[in-house]
C-alpha cells in the first residue's frame, strides 16, 4: 500500500484533500469489530468540486474516506481503488480518518479569499457513520463553518446526527443550513441486505421527526430507486407516506446509477441475493452508469401522483444555497450523481 513512508510534505497523488496525506496510525477497537480506522493528517480540507460535475455545490468536506454504511450501491466505492484498497469489503471495513481536518478548515476559512459559497457535507460518504461516534468531527466542522459565516447543507443516514441536533440547530440561526436524510428502502428485510450497515428504516424516520422537533425542516432523499425491488407503486407510496408521516418537508427521488467498480460489487450482490434480476439489470444498463430515459420517465409518472397525495410539495432543493431559487416541481428524478 502506499501508507509506507508518507509524510505531510509528500504528495502521494490521492483524492481532493488527501493529496499530501500524514499517515499517522492504523487503530482496531473492541468497539468497532471488523473495522479499521487508518488516522491521516491532511493539508486541505475545503474540496472544490469540478463545473462539469453540474452539482448544486461548489464546495465539500469530507472527514472520511471508506463507510461502514456499507451500501452494496454506493457511488463512492471507486475512490478506495486510489489508496490501494478495493472498492468492495476494503471500502466498508478500511476507514480513512482526517484527524486534524477541524484545524485545517478553520484555516482556509479565514482566508480572505473565501467567498463563503455553500459547503456540502456528506456527498462522497457519510459524515455521521460509525465511526464519528468514535472521532466527533461534525460539531468542530459545523462550528467552524457556522462561525464563518458559511451557508451549509448536511446529508445523512446516520442517526448519530441527533447527537449534534442542538449545534445544528444553533448553526441555522447564523447561516443558511439544510439537513437532508437519505431513506429509499422501507421493507426491513430489504434495507438489512442492500445496506447492511444503516440503521433502519423506523430509526431514521425517528431521526426525520427529531430534526424536525428542532424546527428545521427535513428533506428526504429517496435515492436511488432500485428497479424491480423498490420502484413499485406499493413501496413507494407507503414510503412517502411514513416519511410525510414523520415530518419529512420534501422528497428527492431518482434511480440507480452503477458505475466502474460500483457496478461489479452491486452485481455481484445481485446474483447472490436476486439472481432472477441479473439478466434484466444487464438489459437496463447495457448502455452505461444510467438508467435509459423510458425507465426515468417512468419512474417520474410513477412518482409525482404519490408526492403531491402525501403533501411533500414545496422546496424540493436538498442543499441550501446563499442565493435563493425558485422551488422546482414536487418531485426531482435526476440521473445526477446520488449523493450518499
Amino acid at each position: 500500500m502506499r501508507w509506507s513512508g508518507q509524510a505531510v510534505a509528500v504528495d502521494d497523488g490521492a483524492l481532493p484533500g488527501l493529496q499530501r496525506v500524514g499517515f499517522v496510525r492504523s487503530v482496531r477497537t473492541p468497539q468497532f469489530e471488523g473495522m479499521t480506522f487508518h488516522e491521516v493528517l491532511c493539508k486541505s480540507a475545503l474540496n472544490k468540486i469540478p463545473a462539469a460535475a453540474m452539482l448544486p455545490f461548489r464546495f465539500t468536506v469530507n472527514g472520511y474516506r471508506g463507510c461502514a454504511h456499507a451500501c452494496r450501491y454506493c457511488f463512492a466505492r471507486p475512490t478506495h481503488e486510489y489508496l490501494d484498497f478495493d472498492a468492495g469489503a476494503d471500502f466498508d471495513s478500511q476507514i480513512v480518518v482526517k484527524t486534524n481536518l477541524v484545524e485545517v478548515l478553520r484555516r482556509e476559512l479565514n482566508r480572505p479569499s473565501w467567498c463563503r459559497e455553500t459547503v456540502a457535507l456528506g456527498t462522497n460518504t457519510d459524515p455521521y457513520q460509525r465511526a464519528e461516534g468514535r472521532y466527533a468531527l461534525m460539531p468542530g466542522i459545523i462550528s467552524a463553518l457556522a462561525a464563518s459565516g458559511t451557508p451549509m447543507s448536511i446529508l445523512t443516514k446516520g442517526t448519530v446526527l441527533r447527537r449534534d441536533l442542538d449545534l445544528i440547530a444553533d448553526a441555522a440561526q447564523q447561516v443558511p443550513l439544510s439537513v437532508a436524510i437519505s431513506l429509499a428502502v422501507g421493507d426491513p428485510e430489504l434495507h438489512r441486505d442492500v445496506e447492511p450497515g444503516t440503521p433502519s428504516p423506523q430509526a431514521r424516520l425517528g431521526l426525520i421527526t427529531a430534526v424536525r422537533d428542532v424546527g428545521l425542516d427535513c428533506h428526504v432523499m429517496v435515492a436511488p430507486v432500485l428497479p424491480h425491488l423498490t420502484d413499485s407503486v406499493d413501496h413507494l407510496d407507503a414510503l412517502l407516506g411514513q416519511i410525510a408521516a414523520a415530518g419529512g418537508s420534501s422528497v428527492t427521488v431518482f434511480g440507480l446509477h452503477l458505475r466502474s467498480s460500483t457496478r461489479g460489487w452491486f452485481m455481484t450482490w445481485l446474483a447472490r441475493s436476486h439472481p432472477e434480476l441479473v439478466a434484466t439489470y444487464r438489459q437496463l444498463y447495457r448502455r452505461g452508469a444510467y438508467l435509459p430515459a423510458d425507465y426515468r420517465d417512468m419512474l417520474r409518472r410513477r412518482v409525482a401522483p404519490l408526492v403531491t397525495r402525501h403533501g411533500l410539495a414545496g422546496d424540493q432543493r436538498p442543499f441550501a444555497g446563499p442565493v435563493p431559487a425558485p422551488a422546482p416541481a414536487p418531485a426531482v428524478i435526476e440521473p445526477q450523481p446520488t449523493l450518499f
